[in-house]
């Protein structure tokens, strides 16, 4: 089935959206065209690939790639199948290699994606050439940077990579303020996880501040009931992370969520104490400072630490949390099955302590045995097997609806709102109704 655009903007209500755009593989398969083959889409980051040579495996939409940089230098983003039968072209995550074989024919081809060899050249027609285009590897069109984080586009034409990111490239600037060295590194382990879910339920979920208290009550009440020296293990870190998911009505109203037209948004931070607190003092914490004084000088370097956002997501496919060196991608696979890349971050500069409690953070919020993770998991498939069935036609985002306030840029914020899933509903029928 094709879509027509009064009929795409029949599925969504200014406070809500019809289950179909969560089950129906035809909206599945437009989603992939509109907006994953037409936006800037995260697909590494620089420290992975530093020498010519480099590459590491990823995923552009429904597509994977393999992100290199040439001898030249310059950063190229290839599709993983070979331009002779479409075979996977690389399996391995990541390395250094001169040239890509594929282990189906033997073609060979550049970091840039250039034909290089074919064993048995004269059994082929006369008029094959290796500088045919088509004889290439596919390569994105489109290829930026932003403070080391490499974007792709299947576009050749759109908005730049600053206009898609617009007001959130504050996230990525406080990422980089961090590191008292000015450099960031990605750490070369990360997790994944599948859902059996549609993709938008995991950035629905990202900047929902009710959840927390019913959807983690169980690790809340675990980490409540733990001994006192459990704390010990990590300076009390897990213990803050799973307590501070429980919160009352007066702390919800306190977490601020905004809102763009963009579909990007961010919420205020919840931890208020220990380790995780903005502006926590300790030895580790202190040293770090020091170091970061001396790269800002003292007011600023407080600017820095004191910036509480957290979730900062950049539609549609990034969460990132600055304050805490982790990020997770999100990675449609079909209309029910997602899968989620969780990285982290080494701040340069930083005492070894600093990335050992970003492990931890990460470990505890990400990771496949995560208290955290598995539960939201867990609901977005009782989500999607609900839309699934029929049952309810349409999904309700109405709280707050009407009483948020304005800001610059048509930015909405206020306390206990769903604004942000309101607001991605805004960028989800400017792309899908776009023809061109």
């Amino acid at each position: 089935m094709t879509y027509s655009a009064p009929q795409l903007r029949a599925m969504v209500k200014p406070n809500g959206a019809h289950r179909l755009v969560y089950t129906d593989p035809a909206i599945f398969e437009l989603e992939m065209k509109r907006i994953f083959d037409r936006t800037w889409i995260f697909v590494g980051h620089e420290s992975q690939i530093e020498r010519p040579g480099d590459f590491v495996r990823s995923r552009l939409g429904r597509h994977e790639v393999i992100v290199t940089r040439h001898s030249d230098g310059r950063i190229h983003v290839l599709q993983n199948r070979c331009a002779h039968r479409a075979a996977q072209l690389c399996a391995a995550e990541r390395g250094n290699t001169r040239s890509f074989v594929c282990p189906y024919h033997g073609w060979s081809f550049a970091p840039d994606g250039a034909l290089e060899g074919v064993p048995h050249r004269q059994s082929y027609p006369t008029s094959f050439r290796y500088d045919d285009p088509a004889n290439h590897l596919f390569q994105a069109p489109r290829v930026d940077t932003y403070h080391g984080f490499i974007f792709a586009s299947l576009s050749p034409s759109g908005p730049t990579l600053l206009e898609h990111l617009g007001d959130m490239t504050a996230a990525f600037d406080n990422l980089i303020d961090r590191a008292p060295a000015g450099r960031v590194r990605m750490a070369e382990q990360s997790f994944r996880l599948l859902y059996r879910g549609n993709w938008k339920l995991h950035h629905e979920n990202a900047n929902d501040g009710f959840h927390p208290s019913f959807v983690h009550e169980s690790s809340v009440a675990a980490a409540r009931g733990a001994p006192a020296e459990a704390a010990r293990l990590d300076d009390g870190l897990t213990l803050v992370q799973l307590r501070s998911n429980a919160r009352t009505v007066e702390e919800w109203e306190k977490i601020t969520k905004y809102s763009l037209p963009t579909g990007h948004s961010y919420g205020g931070g919840f931890y208020r104490g220990g380790v995780l607190a903005p502006k926590s003092e300790d030895p580790v914490r202190r040293r770090y400072r020091e170091a970061l004084e001396a790269r800002h000088g003292e007011q600023r370097a407080g600017e820095v630490v004191g910036l509480d956002r957290f979730n900062n997501l950049i539609w549609p496919d990034i969460a990132l949390n600055a304050q805490y060196q982790v990020m997770r991608v999100v990675h449609p696979i079909a209309v029910d099955r997602t899968i989620v890349t969780s990285h982290y971050f080494r701040l340069e500069g930083a005492p070894e302590e600093m990335f050992e409690r970003t492990v931890r953070y990460f470990t505890n919020l990400c990771s496949p045995i995560s208290m955290i993770y598995t539960d939201d998991a867990a609901i977005f498939e009782r989500c999607q097997a609900g839309m699934n069935d029929g049952g309810k036609e349409w999904l309700d985002f109405s709280r707050g609806f009407g009483l948020d306030e304005k800001g610059p840029g048509g930015m909405l914020f206020s306390g206990p709102t769903e604004c942000p899933q309101r607001g991605q509903y805004v960028a989800w029928l400017r792309y899908m109704t776009a023809e061109s």
